[in-house]
C-alpha cells in the first residue's frame, strides 16, 4: 500500500532498487555456485597432481575427459602444453631458458584468465552496494518534498496529514538498504575468496615451474649463457 500510494518518481526509484536487488541476488547465487565448483576442482586436481602421477599422463587424462578445464587444472594444462611444444621445437640441445620462459608466460596468461572469470559480476555488486543507499535517499527526499508541498494547500497541518507521505518516502530508503547490504557483504566475501584462490594459483604456478625446469634440465637442454 505504501508503494502504490507513493508518487511516480518515488515508485520509479523503488523499481530501480528492486531490479538492482533482484539482479544482485541472482549474481550472488551464481558466484556461490561458481566458487563452490572452483574449490572442488582445486581440491580434486591437487590430489591427482601430488599423487605422483606422470605429468604427461595427467595431461592426456584431462584431454580425454572432454571437459573444459578450470582453475588450477587450466594453469597446468596451459603451462605443460606450451612446455611440451617448445621442447619439441628446440630439440634435445635446445635452450632451456627459452622453453621455461614460454611455459611461464602461458601460465601467467592462464592465471589472468582465471582471475577475470572469478571477478565476473563483482563490479556490479560493488556498484549496487555503494549507490543503492543514495538512490533510496533520493527517493525519500523527493517524497518528503512532495509531502510538504501538499501541506501548502491545507489550512491546518497535523502529524496525521504529514505522516503518510513521509512513511511512503522512507520505504525508498529501506529498499535502498535492502539492496545495498547483501551486495556489500557478498562483494567483500567474494573478493576475499578471489584473493585466496589467486594466491593458491600463483603458488601452484611457481611450484609447477620448478618441476618443469628440472625436467627441462634433465632432458638435456642447455641453459642460456649470459
Amino acid at each position: 500500500q505504501l508503494v502504490m500510494s507513493a508518487s511516480l518518481t518515488v515508485q520509479f526509484v523503488m523499481l530501480i532498487l528492486f531490479t538492482a536487488s533482484a539482479a544482485s541476488w541472482f549474481m550472488i547465487a551464481q558466484r556461490i555456485l561458481y566458487f563452490s565448483a572452483a574449490q572442488r576442482a582445486l581440491v580434486n586436481f591437487e590430489a591427482q597432481f601430488w599423487s605422483g602421477i606422470d605429468l604427461s599422463q595427467l595431461f592426456r587424462k584431462g584431454s580425454e575427459a572432454g571437459v573444459a578445464s578450470v582453475g588450477m587444472e587450466s594453469i597446468f594444462r596451459a603451462g605443460f602444453k606450451e612446455f611440451s611444444r617448445l621442447r619439441q621445437q628446440s630439440g634435445a640441445g635446445g635452450d632451456a631458458d627459452a622453453v621455461m620462459e614460454g611455459a611461464q608466460r602461458a601460465m601467467r596468461i592462464a592465471v589472468s584468465r582465471e582471475e577475470e572469470k572469478m571477478e565476473k559480476h563483482l563490479p556490479f555488486l560493488a556498484t549496487v552496494g555503494s549507490t543503492s543507499p543514495y538512490v533510496g535517499l533520493f527517493g525519500t527526499v523527493w517524497g518528503i518534498i512532495t509531502s510538504f508541498q501538499g501541506l501548502a494547500t491545507m489550512h491546518q497541518a497535523t502529524l496525521a496529514t504529514v505522516a503518510p507521505g513521509i512513511s511512503e518516502a522512507l520505504v525508498a530508503t529501506a529498499m535502498g538498504l535492502f539492496a545495498a547490504i547483501p551486495a556489500v557483504v557478498a562483494y567483500n566475501r567474494f573478493s576475499a575468496k578471489v584473493e585466496s584462490l589467486l594466491n593458491k594459483y600463483d603458488m601452484f604456478a611457481e611450484e609447477f615451474y620448478s618441476i618443469l625446469h628440472r625436467q627441462a634440465l634433465a632432458s638435456g637442454t642447455k641453459p642460456q649463457r649470459n
